[in-house]
């Protein structure tokens, strides 16, 4: 069956979102909150009773527009607001140049997405590879990936055996032009398992 492709588009931006009230016992990771006008994620979080004083929660939260991310700690029970965060498995289908363009695997639909929001997910993407486009109110937030994925290494200096136990590395070029840092003992034309959060080396995929 033919695939249907739909006429791609940018998807608008807005000045503001819906949003509601929560507090940070229903804090998640991936959550979206609105603190003081901007949009922040929740990528960690702890709950912490301690012995003496007020329990509290501690959390990491990266800024949706910068990337930035910081640490800050609420009072437990504290309302937040969060924004209403719609997540849509997409294929990627390639960059022309301007922007990244993905299509809804439910629709066909295809959306134009700028370099800046697609941020360091580029680093991973192989055309026709699945991520998931969250957006809001038609706002595109962010890309996200797997925690890890894996990418064939296509230019590195030649592998050394017996160097395994060095812990020394080498710098390594994927298949998506990214480079990252790998033992000795890779060599150009294997595959490897690579952390997206952080571009480290989490191993050698066996064929």
């Amino acid at each position: 069956m033919p695939i249907r492709w739909a006429t791609s588009r940018t998807l608008p931006t807005y000045e503001g979102w819906h949003a509601r009230m929560a507090t940070t016992n229903d804090l998640k990771n991936g959550m979206v909150l609105n603190i003081e006008g901007q949009l922040w994620a929740v990528v960690e979080f702890q709950h912490v009773k301690p012995g003496k004083g007020p329990a509290f929660v501690r959390t990491k939260l990266k800024n949706v527009e910068s990337n930035k991310t910081v640490d800050k700690t609420f009072n437990a029970g504290t309302k937040v607001e969060t924004a209403t965060v719609d997540r849509r498995t997409m294929q990627y289908l390639y960059n022309d140049g301007s922007s990244f363009v993905f299509m809804d695997v439910s629709d066909y639909e295809q959306i134009e997405i700028a370099p800046e929001i697609v941020g360091n997910a580029a680093n991973f993407l192989l055309e026709n590879q699945e991520a998931v486009v969250a957006t809001n109110e038609g706002r595109v937030l962010f890309i996200e990936l797997p925690a890890s994925v894996e990418l064939v290494v296509t230019f590195t200096e030649p592998g050394l055996a017996g160097d395994s136990a060095t812990g020394r590395t080498k710098p390594a070029t994927l298949e998506t032009n990214h480079e990252i840092q790998v033992p000795l003992f890779i060599n150009q034309g294997e595959k490897v398992k690579v952390d997206t959060r952080d571009s480290s080396y989490m191993g050698r995929v066996k064929s």
